[in-house]
């Protein structure tokens, strides 16, 4: 199985510390935002790892992380020529994942969790998709899940009436029938091609799993609070 980890974006939201680099880039509290997801993938057998930033700050990603022996994986890099949504971002890795299942994970989300048991539970999985749910205080700035039992019912975009408060977070395991998904994609009223109509193929199938998330789940680009929010939940770890 392969990791992706998707990088891009502008990172308007921490305006103006993201003027001069990627959000991705900003610490958590002693180390890159970046490297946590990373170690997430590597802690989880997942070793072989395409990075995909946007063309203004590819260069920076390089210099950082290099060629990954340092952090016990081998690193590969793609560039989002622009700003288009994850499900857009994640199109640029179709060659590398050559047909493998794939782990994506947002570089902004920091968790707590070993994620191994669930990668090896998707690794068993026929088909389909798996995703992680978290119950959340804010739910209208995440998608959110509304489930039955041990099936999603649906998934929705940032509801301003949300039926629950299980947000999906940034991490996503995917079959080789998410390449053909992204191709049928249409651009959202945001513009972009949203990573929740990817997961909302899977849902009608009846082939999407999730689990819930336990212990905490930091998502450092979504707000200045955010960002400091997860760098002392960090520094308590520590």
């Amino acid at each position: 199985m392969k990791g992706i980890i998707l990088a891009g974006g502008t990172g308007s939201r921490l305006d103006p510390l993201t003027r001069v680099t990627n959000k991705h880039l900003l610490p958590i509290y002693d180390r890159p935002m970046i490297y946590y997801p990373i170690q997430t993938l590597v802690k989880a057998g997942i070793t072989d790892i395409m990075i995909v930033s946007g063309k203004g700050h590819a260069g920076q990603f390089l210099e950082l992380l290099q060629s990954g022996k340092e952090l016990g994986a081998k690193f590969s890099y793609g560039v989002q020529e622009e700003a288009g949504g994850i499900a857009q971002a994640l199109a640029v890795c179709q060659d590398f994942a050559d047909n493998d299942k794939i782990v994506v994970m947002l570089g902004d989300n920091i968790l707590q969790n070993d994620i191994s048991n669930a990668v090896k539970d998707f690794e068993k999985q026929d088909k389909g998709s798996k995703i992680f749910l978290k119950e959340v205080e804010n739910p209208k700035s995440f998608g959110v899940a509304q489930i039955a039992g041990d099936k999603i019912i649906e998934i929705e975009e940032k509801p301003k009436n949300p039926k629950t408060n299980l947000a999906v977070i940034g991490v996503y395991l995917y079959d080789s029938q998410v390449w053909q998904v992204i191709k049928t994609l249409k651009p959202s009223g945001r513009g972009e091609l949203e990573i929740t109509d990817v997961n909302n193929f899977y849902v009608k199938k009846g082939e999407m799993t999730f689990e819930i998330l336990r212990g905490w789940w930091g998502d450092g680009g979504e707000s200045f609070d955010s960002l400091l929010a997860a760098g002392n939940l960090v520094a308590k770890k520590k």
